[in-house]
C-alpha cells in the first residue's frame, strides 16, 4: 500500500482539563514559515502556556476564588508611545479641540506643532493569553501588561480574531430561553466580541454586504441589521497568512441550519454609512459561483461581476442568499456553494449616502452571512461538527479558498470522513484538509482535491547500527483529531491512546520549492500533482532527512518516474529507450527547467544548487534538444561526460516545439540594453528583469531620467533600501554593473520628490535624513566625535577644580546646580567657536553663585559706618541678583531635553557679597530686603528653571510635576509652573492636580498656574482653562459683584489669561469683557484695596489687543470699540450741564493702555484714520497736559498701525516727531534753551521709534537697524552718565534711562541669538552699574537684553507674526518696576511671555555617519517682497525668517552637494522646521572644517596625482610602492579617516608584509583599489574590485570558472560597448567617469585570455576541437577532463557555434563551393573569403551567447581547417 509514512509517537496527556493550540508568530520574523505552535492548558484555578512541551508562562488564579472558563491565545493592540497618556485622556486639559477659525497669526513653527498633535501615535498588536473566570477576565500580554475586565455573563468558550480581538458566546440560561419563548421576543445577543481592555463586550453586527478588505483595502459595509442573537459558533478561521478573508460557521439547534459568514473589523469611529439604494429593481437574482466553492473576493471583481449582468438590471436587491444542493454533495459537504451577490448600486447615480444615528452600543465586528444549509431538523452536538478552510491561492486575478464542513450522522454524500481539520502540510504557505476516514485511515486533501494517504508507524528509538533489524509497529484506526495546529496532530486512536505527529512535509531545500513550483506550472494538474506525491513518498522513506543534496536527488527519482526515463546519460544509440517517440512532457520540462536554471545563474550564493540542476536539464535535452545540453556543457564542463554530437542524434525524439538555441538570460539582458530596438521575450521574470527594463526603456532619452525609473521600480518590488542593496549583492559582477551605474547616476544628482528609501539605496543618507519623519536618535552628550576632534578640543580638568569638586562634595552639595548649565556640549563649543563668550554670560548670570565687589576703601569711617556702608552695597548687589533670572531664563532656554525620573532641582538664590580687597563675605541684615521682594525673585528664579526644559523635551508628565510639588506651595513652584506652562508642558497636568493648587488662594501659584495654561493652550480658546480663569476674574462671570477672595493681582493675571488664551481668535464676548475692565468702575480712585488698579488696566488693555490681534476693520462692532478706546485715550469731553459729575474713569491710567490696545488691534492694518486719534501733540501747551511716558505708547501703537512704513532711516524716525519738537532740539543742541516738555516729549518718542524698529526687524541681525539702534543707544548711556545738580536734569535722566532701557532691549530684538559681541560688551558694562541711581527695573531691562542676545545659547531667535509681535510687547513692555515686588504699575510675571515668541531658527549641519555637529558653508536664498537675494553663511547659524527663506544650497567640495527646496517641497519644509538639522556626507577625501580647516589635510593633497594607481589596477604587479607619496596607507588613512570600513581594509589588505609574490602583489593591488575608491568616494566599488582580482587568478579547473568568465565577458562589453553611449550621460554633456575603469575590467580578461592561448595549441585540444567541428563524438575519460574545460573555454571565448549547426554549415558552404566554383572563371582564394565572411556573419547571428563581440576570425580559421583536413 503506497502512501507517505509518517512517523508518530505516543503523548502522555497532562493533568489539564483542557487542551487548545494556536498558531502564534514571531514577531522578530516576518516570514510566514515563523508559525509555530503554542499549546495552552487550564484546569479550574491554573492556566499554562507552553511551546513544543517546553512551559514557558504559567498562571494561578487560584485567589481569585473562581473556577475558569474557558482560556485562548489572541491579539490585543496597545498604542506604541507614551501609553500613560492614553489611559485617561480625558482629564486633560488639551481635550477640548476647538480652535477658533483663526487667520493664522502664529509663526511657521507653532503651526507645525499642532499638525504634529493631530497625528496619533500607531497602534501595535501583541499577543496575550485571555482567561475567562466566572465574573471577570484576565489578560496576560506578551509585553508584560496586564488587564482584568469584568463580565456581565458566562463565557461559553471563546476564539482569536483576526486582526485582533477575541469572540466570545456566552451561555444562554434556560430561564431566559423560557421567558423569550413566553413573551415571543427575540433572546438577547450571545454573540460577544472583545477588542479592548478598557471597552465592555461588544456584539456582533450583521449586514448584508461587506466591501473589500483583502490586502491593503479599507472595508465598507453595505447596510446593517440587527445584531446576532441566538446561533452557536462551531468556528472561526484561525489567522492563516494570505488568506481571502475571515469567516464564522455558525449553528442555529432550533432550525437545525448550518450558516456560513465572512467577518471583518471596522473601527467603532469609521462608523458603517449604509449605501442605501433609492430604487429596487426585482430582478432574478443571478449567483455567480465559482466551480467547487471557490469563493470569488476581491473588490475590482466584485464590480465587474456587476458590469457582467445585464444592462436593464440597476439595482440587485441583497436578501441572504439561501444554500442550494448540488447532485453531487459530499458527505464532507464540500460543495456547499457560497453564493457571491453582486451588490449593485455602485454606478447607481442617485446612491445617497445617509449616516445613522445609533442609541445602541457600536459593534467592531460585522458579519455578513453567506449561506445556510439546512440539516432537516436533527439535533447534532455541536462539538462533533469539524470546519476547515484550506486551499487559498491567488490566480491573478481572484483570490479563491476551499471550506469543508464535516457533520457527523448527516447521509448526505459518499466521502466517509469522521473529523476534518486545516493543516500545514506539502506547502509553505497554503493549507491542505487533513481528514480521518470511516476505516481509521488518514488523508491529506492537496492541489485543490487531490487525495495524498498517509501511513502512520510508531516512531522508534534511533539505531545506527542495524537500521532495519526493528520492526515496523503501524498504526491505524484513528478514532478523532484532538487538536491540529499549523503541522502538529494529536490524534485518538481505538485503544484510547493519544499519539503525536508532525506533518510538516515542505521540502526545505529552496531549489526543490523552486523545482516543483516552476513543475506545477507547465504540467498539467494531474502528472503535477503525481510528481508532488511521488517525490513525497519516496522521500518520507528517507524518514524526510535533508542532507545536502538528498532532497533533490529525490525529486529527480520522482520527475524521471513521471518522464518514464532512466538515471543514465543515453549518449550510444544501443542504449536508447525502447519507445520511438519522446515523452510528449519532456519539452515543457527542459524548458520550465532552464529557465530555472536562468534563474540561478543571476543569483552568485545559488550557484551549488545550479550545479544540481544542470545534469538533470541535459540529460532531458538530449533526447529532445541536444543543441541545450551543448548550452550548458560550456558553462559547466565538469557536470556530464561527453559532448552531445549530432553523429549520434536520434532524429525521432526531437521536439520542435522548442527552439534550437536555448534562451540566455545573460544574453538578453545585454541585447536590451545595447539595442535600442530590442524586445524582451515574454517568460523572463524577477527584479534584475524589472531594473533593465526600466535601463532600456526607449519612450525616456535622458540617461538621468533611466537610473531615475530604475531605482524607483528596485525600491517599488524590494520595499527596503537595506533589501535593495542586499539584491545587488546577490547578483554577478557584470549583472549588477549597468544596475549599479545607474545608482551612481543618481547619487551624484538625485531627484528631490523621492522617499527615504530611494535615498538610502543610492547611498545619499543624508538626504534621506532630510525627507524622513523621524530622526536619528543622538546620543545623551548629542555628540558622537572623533577621537581627534575630541582630544583637540576637550579641556582637561585641572587640580583645583577637583578640589573643588570633592570640597562641595564633602560639604553634602553634590546635587547643586548653578542654573547656568547648558547641556550641550557639542552645539555650544561650534556655536560661537572657540571663544569664552557663553561662558562669561553664564558668569553674569548666575545668581547661585557669591559675587565679589570691589569697595573703595574709606579710611577716615569709623566700623559702624564702614559695616553701614558694606551693607548699603549688598542690597545693592541684592537687587541685581533678584533680578537676574529674567536674564537667565533666556539664556538657559530649552537647554534640558530630557527628564530624569527624579526630584527637579531649582539653583538657589544666592544674596551674600564678597567685599574686596578685604575679602570679607557680607550677607545682607534680616528685614533688609523685604520678603515681598524675595518672594518675587524666587518666583522669577521658578520660572528660569522651567523654561531650561526644552518645549519638545520628554518624560514630562502629570505625575511628574506632581512629584515635583512641595508640601507648602512656594513661589519658587509656582514660577516652575509657569515656566512649564509657557513651553506647553502643563498641558499634560491632569485636572484633578490644577485644584490642589488653586485652592489654597496662593497669589502666586494662582497667577502661576493661570498664565501658564493660558500660555500652555494660546489662542485655542480651550473651554477647561476658560472656566478656571472665570472662577478668579469676577469680570467673565454673571453678577460681577461676586466677591471671589481673589487678589486684584490674581484678577488682572486672570483678564491676561484671557487674552493669551483667545490670542488673534477675535472673540467677541471676551474682547468686550476685557474692553469695560480698562475702565472698571470700582478702580477710578485710588485707595489701599486697588494699588494695582494701573497693572489691571494694562491687563485688560492688553487682553483686548491681543484678543482683536491685527483683525480691526469697519464692521459696526470694531468702530464701537474704536469710539470706546478714543474716549479712554482722551478722556470724556466736560459736558456743560452737569460740570461737577464725577469722571468715570481716570484718564491717566486708561490711556497709555487703551492706546496700546488700538496699536494692537488695527496692527499692520495700515489704517493712517485710526492712527491719527493717537496723534501728538505738538506744542508746549498741550505737552504740558499730558505726561511724556504716554507719547511714548503711543508713537509704539501708531507704528503697530502703520507697520509696513516703518524702516530703520533716519528719515522715518524723524517723521514720527513733530516738526516744532524737531526744531526746538535743533536748537537746544546749538545751546538756545528748550522747554523740558519738549525735551521730555523728544526722549520719550525717540525710544517709542526705537522700540518699534526692534519690533519690526526682531530676529534677522539686520545691519542697518544695528547700526541705528546701537549709535541711540550710545547718545542716550552719554546722557545717562553725565550729571547736573538740577533737580529737573534729574527728572530728564529718568525719561532718558527709561529710554535706555527700552533701546537696550530693542537692539538686542534685533540681534536676538545672534551674541555679537560688541552688543556684549555694551551690556557688560550696564552689568556692571550698581550704584544709587540703578534700580531694579535698570536691572531687568540689562539682563532681558543680555538674554535676548544669548536666546537659549544662540539656538534661537525672536519671530515676527502677529502673536509674536503681541507677546513681544507684552513681555517689553515699557513700565519698568522700581523694587522687585512692585507690581502695580504692571504685571511682573507677564515679562516671560518671549517664550511664545520664540523660534529655533538655529540652522545646525550634522555628519550623516557620526552625527556629529560640524562647520558648514551655506547658501540661503530668501525673498524680501517681489525680490529675492543670497547670502552666504556658515552654519552653526541663525537663518532668516521662515516665510522668507526659498532654499538652501550646500556647495563645498567636501561634503555632497545638497539642495533644500523649501519653496517647492514641502517634506523639506516640514523636515527643516521639525528638527533645523541638515544632515550632511562628507565626501571620503576630505576631513570636515572643524578637523581641517585649511584643507591642507585631503588625500588630494597628500597623494598627488598618482598614475601608477590606475596603471595597477588594470594591470597588478609588483612596483616599487616606497616612491609612491601615499605608500603607507595604514597609517595615512588612520590620519584622515575615521570610516571603519577604510581602516580595516588597509589594515588587512594594504600591508607591506607580504611573504610571496602573489601576496605583495595582491597587496599592491588593494592599495591601488582603496586609494581609487576613496578620491571618488564610491566605497561600492571596493568589492567589484576584489571580484574582479578573483576572475583574474581563478584556475580553470574551478567548477565556477566559465560561469563567471562569461559574466566577465558581460561587464567589458558592457564597458566598451555600451557604458558611454548610454549610461556616461555624454549624449546630454554631462559626461561622468564610470565606477569601475573600463581598462580594469578588459585588463581582467586579458589575463585570461593569455592563459587561454597558452593552451589552446595543444595536441589534446587540436584533436578534441577538430571532432567537435565535425560533428563527431568527443568522448571523456579522466585523464581528459582538463582538454574537455579548454574546450568549453574556447567554444565560449570566441563565440564558436554549436556542433549541430557547424555541420550544416560545413554542408552549405562545401554547396556554394561547388556551386561558385564550377563555371571555372572565379577567383578561389577570393571565393573562400567570401564564404568565410558569410558563415562567420550567419553563425553569429544564430549563436545568441555572444554579447557584443560575434564569432571570432581565428576560430573560424580552425573549423575551416578542421573540415579541409578531414576531407
Amino acid at each position: 500500500m503506497s502512501g507517505v509514512v509518517i512517523q508518530a509517537q505516543q503523548y502522555q496527556p497532562s493533568a489539564a482539563t483542557t487542551f487548545l493550540t494556536t498558531p502564534s508568530r514571531d514577531a522578530s520574523e516576518e516570514s510566514d514559515s515563523s508559525l509555530h505552535p503554542c499549546e495552552l492548558s487550564w484546569n479550574d484555578y491554573c492556566v499554562v502556556l507552553s511551546e513544543g512541551g517546553v512551559i514557558k508562562r504559567k498562571w494561578d488564579l487560584s485567589q481569585e476564588n473562581q473556577i475558569i472558563q474557558h482560556a485562548c491565545i489572541g491579539k490585543l493592540t496597545q498604542p506604541t508611545g507614551s501609553s500613560s497618556r492614553q489611559a485617561h485622556s480625558s482629564a486633560h486639559y488639551t481635550k477640548s479641540n476647538e480652535t477658533p477659525g483663526t487667520t493664522n497669526i502664529f509663526g511657521p513653527f507653532a503651526s507645525l506643532r499642532n499638525e504634529a498633535k493631530a497625528v496619533e501615535d500607531p497602534d501595535e498588536e501583541i499577543l496575550g493569553v485571555f482567561v475567562f473566570l466566572r465574573s471577570i477576565g484576565k489578560v496576560f500580554l506578551q509585553n508584560g501588561m496586564d488587564y482584568t475586565f469584568s463580565l456581565p455573563f458566562l463565557v461559553h468558550r471563546a476564539w482569536p480574531l483576526r486582526p485582533h480581538g477575541v469572540l466570545i458566546q456566552r451561555i444562554l440560561d434556560p430561564a431566559e430561553v423560557d421567558e423569550a419563548r413566553v413573551t415571543g421576543d427575540d433572546l438577547l445577543p450571545t454573540i460577544f466580541t472583545i477588542t479592548s481592555a478598557f471597552s465592555e463586550p461588544e456584539a456582533v453586527g450583521i449586514t448584508s454586504g461587506i466591501l473589500g478588505g483583502f490586502g491593503s483595502e479599507p472595508v465598507a459595509l453595505v447596510d446593517e441589521e440587527e445584531h446576532c442573537s441566538k446561533p452557536l459558533v462551531v468556528w472561526v478561521s484561525p489567522g492563516v497568512p494570505n488568506s481571502t478573508g475571515e469567516f464564522l460557521v455558525t449553528f442555529d439547534a432550533d432550525r437545525g441550519g448550518l450558516s456560513i459568514w465572512r467577518y471583518a473589523y471596522l473601527k467603532p469611529k469609521d462608523a458603517p454609512v449604509p449605501l442605501t439604494q433609492t430604487r429596487h429593481h426585482s430582478a432574478p437574482r443571478k449567483s455567480v459561483t465559482a466551480p467547487v466553492n471557490r469563493r470569488q473576493s476581491s473588490v475590482s471583481d466584485l464590480l465587474e461581476l456587476d458590469r457582467r449582468l445585464p444592462q436593464d438590471m440597476d439595482g440587485i436587491t441583497a436578501q441572504p442568499p439561501i444554500g442550494r444542493k448540488r447532485d453531487s454533495i459530499t458527505r464532507l459537504d464540500l460543495s456547499l456553494t457560497m453564493d457571491r451577490m453582486a451588490l449593485g448600486g455602485q454606478r447607481d447615480p442617485e446612491v445617497l449616502i445617509t449616516p445613522v444615528e445609533h442609541g445602541r452600543m457600536k459593534a467592531s465586528y460585522w458579519a455578513q452571512q453567506l449561506t445556510t444549509h439546512h440539516l432537516g431538523g436533527r439535533q447534532l452536538p455541536t462539538r462533533d461538527i469539524s470546519v476547515a478552510l484550506f486551499d487559498q491561492r491567488f490566480d491573478g486575478k481572484v483570490h479563491h479558498s476551499l471550506l469543508a464542513v464535516c457533520l457527523p450522522e448527516a447521509q448526505l454524500g459518499t466521502l466517509e470522513a469522521v473529523a476534518i481539520a486545516s493543516i500545514r502540510a506539502t506547502r509553505g504557505d497554503i493549507w491542505d484538509l487533513l481528514a480521518v476516514k470511516k476505516d481509521g485511515s488518514l488523508s491529506v486533501f492537496t492541489h485543490g482535491l487531490q487525495e495524498l494517504r498517509i501511513r502512520l508507524r510508531l516512531a522508534q528509538a534511533w539505531n545506527g547500527d542495524n537500521n532495519d533489524s526493528f520492526e515496523v509497529v503501524s498504526l491505524d484506526h484513528v478514532v478523532a483529531l484532538k487538536h491540529v495546529c499549523v503541522s502538529s496532530v494529536y490524534m485518538e486512536m481505538s485503544d484510547g491512546k493519544v499519539y503525536y505527529a508532525r506533518l510538516d512535509m515542505t521540502p526545505r531545500d529552496p531549489l526543490v520549492v523552486q523545482a516543483i513550483q516552476v513543475l506545477a506550472l507547465v504540467l498539467p494538474k494531474a502528472q503535477a500533482f503525481d510528481l508532488h506525491r511521488n517525490f513525497l513518498e519516496s522521500w518520507s522513506q528517507r524518514y524526510f532527512r535533508t542532507s545536502p543534496g538528498l532532497e533533490f536527488h529525490e525529486f529527480t527519482l520522482a520527475l524521471f518516474a513521471l518522464l518514464e526515463l532512466k538515471l543514465a546519460y543515453p549518449f550510444k544509440k544501443d542504449e536508447s529507450a525502447s519507445s520511438s517517440t519522446a515523452n510528449p512532457l519532456l519539452a515543457p520540462v527542459l524548458y520550465g527547467l532552464h529557465m530555472l536554471a536562468e534563474g540561478l545563474r543571476l543569483v552568485v550564493l545559488r550557484y551549488e544548487s545550479l550545479m544540481l540542476l544542470i545534469p538533470v536539464i541535459c540529460q532531458i535535452a538530449h533526447i529532445v534538444r541536444p543543441e541545450w545540453a551543448d548550452y550548458w556543457k560550456r558553462l559547466c564542463p565538469d557536470i556530464m561526460t561527453g559532448w552531445p554530437a549530432p553523429s549520434t542524434t536520434r532524429m525521432e525524439t526531437l521536439d520542435d516545439r522548442l527552439p534550437v538555441w536555448p534562451l540566455d538570460m545573460l544574453a538578453i539582458l545585454y541585447g536590451s540594453i545595447s539595442h535600442v530596438d530590442w524586445q524582451f521575450p515574454p517568460l523572463v521574470l524577477g527584479a534584475s528583469h524589472d531594473g533593465y527594463v526600466c535601463l532600456a526603456d526607449k519612450s525616456v532619452k535622458s540617461t538621468q531620467k533611466r537610473a531615475e525609473l530604475t531605482v524607483e521600480k528596485l525600491v517599488e518590488m524590494l520595499g527596503t533600501a537595506e533589501k535593495g542593496s542586499a539584491f545587488l549583492d546577490s547578483l554577478p559582477l557584470g549583472i549588477a554593473t549597468p544596475l549599479r551605474e545607474a545608482i551612481r547616476t543618481c547619487q551624484l544628482s538625485p531627484p528631490s520628490h523621492w522617499r527615504k528609501e530611494h535615498y538610502e539605496l543610492i547611498g545619499r543618507r543624508d538626504l534621506a535624513f532630510s525627507v524622513a519623519g523621524t530622526q536619528p536618535e543622538l546620543s545623551q552628550k548629542g555628540i558622537a566625535q572623533s577621537a581627534e576632534t575630541y582630544m583637540n578640543t576637550h579641556r582637561r580638568a585641572t587640580i583645583g577644580s577637583l578640589a573643588e569638586q570633592a570640597k562641595s562634595a564633602s560639604v553634602g552639595e553634590i546635587d547643586a546646580v548653578s542654573g547656568v548649565e547648558l547641556d550641550l556640549k557639542g552645539f555650544t563649543k561650534i556655536r560661537f567657536g572657540q571663544d569664552r563668550r557663553l561662558e562669561e554670560v553664564a558668569r553674569m548670570l548666575c545668581s547661585s553663585a557669591v559675587p565679589s565687589v570691589r569697595l573703595i576703601e574709606r579710611p577716615e569711617l569709623n566700623e559702624h559706618d564702614q559695616a553701614k556702608e558694606q551693607q548699603h552695597q549688598v542690597v545693592r548687589i541684592a537687587e541685581r541678583t533678584l533680578a537676574l533670572p529674567y536674564g537667565r531664563a533666556m539664556f538657559t532656554f530649552g537647554s534640558v531635553l530630557t527628564v530624569t525620573k527624579e526630584a527637579y532641582v531649582t539653583p538657589k538664590m544666592e544674596y551674600a557679597v564678597r567685599i574686596q580687597p578685604s575679602n570679607i563675605t557680607s550677607a545682607p541684615e534680616l528685614g533688609k530686603i523685604p520678603v515681598e521682594c524675595l518672594n518675587w525673585g524666587e518666583f522669577h528664579n521658578g520660572v528660569a528653571a522651567g523654561l531650561r526644559i526644552s518645549p519638545e523635551a520628554r518624560g514630562v508628565e502629570s505625575s511628574w510635576i506632581a512629584f515635583n510639588k512641595p508640601s507648602e506651595l512656594t513661589p519658587e513652584h509656582a514660577g516652575f509652573l509657569f515656566g512649564l506652562g509657557l513651553t506647553g508642558h502643563l498641558k499634560e497636568m491632569l485636572t484633578w492636580h490644577t485644584f490642589g493648587y488653586l485652592t489654597p488662594k496662593h497669589d502666586l501659584t494662582s497667577i502661576g498656574v493661570l498664565l501658564g495654561l493660558s500660555a500652555a493652550n494660546a489662542g485655542t480658546g480651550n473651554r477647561h482653562v476658560t472656566k478656571l480663569l472665570a472662577v478668579h476674574t469676577p469680570a467673565l462671570l454673571p453678577t460681577q459683584s461676586v466677591d471671589l477672595n481673589v487678589s486684584l493681582m490674581t484678577q488682572a493675571a486672570g483678564l491676561a489669561g484671557v487674552g493669551i488664551l483667545y490670542l488673534g481668535s477675535k472673540n467677541r464676548r471676551m474682547a468686550e469683557v476685557c474692553l469695560h475692565q480698562i475702565s472698571r468702575k470700582d478702580l477710578v480712585q485710588p485707595d489701599l484695596s486697588n494699588e494695582h488698579r494701573e497693572a489691571y488696566t494694562y491687563c485688560a488693555a492688553l487682553a483686548f489687543g491681543m484678543i482683536m490681534l491685527g483683525q480691526g476693520s469697519s464692521v459696526p462692532a470694531d468702530l464701537s470699540s474704536l469710539n470706546r478706546l478714543r474716549i479712554l485715550v482722551h478722556g470724556e469731553g466736560k459736558s456743560v450741564v452737569n460740570t461737577q459729575a464725577r469722571p468715570t474713569f481716570d484718564v491717566n491710567i486708561t490711556s497709555p493702555a487703551a492706546s496700546i490696545a488700538l496699536g494692537l488691534m488695527y496692527l499692520k492694518t495700515e489704517r493712517r484714520d485710526v492712527a491719527d486719534i493717537l496723534g501728538i501733540p505738538s506744542t508746549v501747551l498741550e505737552l504740558n497736559r499730558i505726561q511724556p511716558s504716554f507719547l511714548l505708547m503711543r508713537t509704539i501703537a501708531r507704528s503697530l498701525i502703520m507697520w509696513n512704513d516703518i524702516a530703520s532711516t533716519p528719515q522715518w524716525l524723524l517723521a514720527q516727531v513733530p516738526e516744532s519738537i524737531v526744531k526746538a532740539m535743533h536748537g537746544h543742541v546749538r545751546g538756545q534753551p528748550a522747554d523740558d516738555a519738549i525735551e521730555l516729549a523728544y526722549y520719550n518718542i525717540i525710544a517709542g521709534c526705537c522700540f518699534a524698529i526692534g519690533l519690526k526687524y526682531a530676529g534677522t541681525a539686520r545691519h542697518e537697524a544695528y547700526i541705528m539702534l546701537s549709535n541711540y543707544f550710545d547718545m542716550f548711556s552719554r546722557f545717562v552718565a553725565a550729571s547736573g545738580p538740577a533737580f529737573d536734569h534729574k527728572i530728564k535722566r529718568s525719561a532718558v534711562r527709561e529710554g535706555l532701557n527700552l533701546i537696550s532691549i530693542a537692539l538686542c530684538m534685533v540681534m536676538a541669538g545672534t551674541g555679537e559681541i560688541t552688543c556684549l560688551r555694551r551690556l557688560r558694562y550696564a552689568y556692571g552699574m550698581y550704584h544709587q541711581a540703578f534700580r531694579y527695573g535698570v536691572h531687568v531691562a540689562t539682563h532681558l537684553s543680555l538674554g535676548l542676545l544669548f536666546l537659549g545659547a544662540g539656538r534661537y531667535t525672536l519671530g515676527t507674526s502677529n502673536a509674536a509681535i503681541a507677546c513681544m510687547i507684552v513681555a517689553f513692555f515699557p513700565r519698568f518696576h522700581h523694587v522687585s515686588s512692585d507690581n502695580k504699575s504692571y504685571l511682573q510675571a507677564l515679562r516671560h511671555l518671549w517664550v511664545l515668541a520664540v523660534e529655533p531658527r538655529c540652522l545646525m549641519a550634522r555628519d550623516v555617519n557620526t552625527k556629529e555637529a560640524v562647520y558648514l558653508p551655506v547658501k540661503i536664498t530668501t525673498r524680501e517682497g517681489a525680490e529675492k537675494g543670497a547670502t552666504q553663511l556658515i552654519s552653526p547659524t541663525l537663518i532668516p525668517d521662515f516665510n522668507k527663506l526659498l532654499s538652501i544650497r550646500i556647495d563645498t567640495p567636501r561634503y555632497w552637494p545638497f539642495f533644500v527646496d523649501l519653496e517647492h517641497v514641502p517634506q523639506h519644509r516640514r523636515s527643516l522646521l521639525k528638527h533645523q538639522t541638515l544632515y550632511v556626507k562628507r565626501r571620503t577625501a576630505f576631513l570636515s572644517y572643524t578637523e581641517d580647516p585649511r584643507g591642507s589635510r585631503s588625500l588630494f593633497v597628500r597623494s598627488g596625482s598618482s598614475a601608477g594607481d590606475a596603471a595597477t589596477l588594470d594591470f597588478p604587479q609588483l612596483s616599487d610602492t616606497k616612491a609612491h607619496p601615499a605608500s603607507d596607507l595604514t597609517h595615512f588613512i588612520s590620519s584622515f579617516s575615521n570610516d571603519t570600513l577604510f581602516l580595516a581594509f588597509a589594515d588587512h589588505f594594504s600591508r607591506e608584509d607580504g611573504k610571496t609574490v602573489e601576496e605583495r602583489v595582491f597587496h599592491n593591488y588593494c592599495h591601488a583599489v582603496l586609494l581609487d575608491s576613496i578620491l571618488q568616494d564610491k566605497m561600492e566599488t571596493l568589492q567589484s574590485h576584489l571580484m574582479l582580482y578573483q576572475y583574474r587568478t581563478q584556475s580553470p579547473s574551478n567548477s565556477y570558472f566559465h560561469l563567471r568568465m562569461q559574466d566577465l565577458r558581460f561587464a567589458v562589453d558592457f564597458y566598451s560597448k555600451v557604458y558611454d553611449v548610454r549610461f556616461s550621460g555624454k549624449s546630454e554633456n554631462n559626461a561622468r567617469p564610470s565606477l569601475i575603469r573600463d581598462n580594469t575590467v578588459s585588463g581582467a580578461l586579458q589575463a585570461l585570455d593569455k592563459r587561454l592561448a597558452e593552451v589552446q595549441n595543444s595536441t589534446a585540444l587540436n584533436i578534441a576541437f577538430g571532432r567537435y567541428a565535425r560533428g563527431e563524438p568527443v568522448v571523456e575519460s579522466e585523464d581528459t577532463r582538463e582538454v574537455s574545460r579548454w574546450l568549453a573555454w574556447y567554444l565560449m571565448r570566441h563565440g564558436v557555434p554549436s556542433a549541430s549547426l557547424l555541420v550544416i554549415f560545413r554542408q552549405l558552404a562545401q554547396d556554394a563551393h561547388v556551386q561558385c566554383a564550377a563555371p571555372g572563371n572565379v577567383d578561389l582564394r577570393t571565393l573562400d573569403v567570401g564564404i568565410k565572411e558569410v558563415l562567420r556573419g550567419t553563425g553569429t547571428k544564430m549563436n545568441t551567447t555572444v554579447f557584443g563581440s560575434g564569432w571570432s576570425g581565428p576560430s573560424l580559421e580552425r573549423v575551416v581547417d578542421a573540415w579541409q583536413r578531414h576531407a
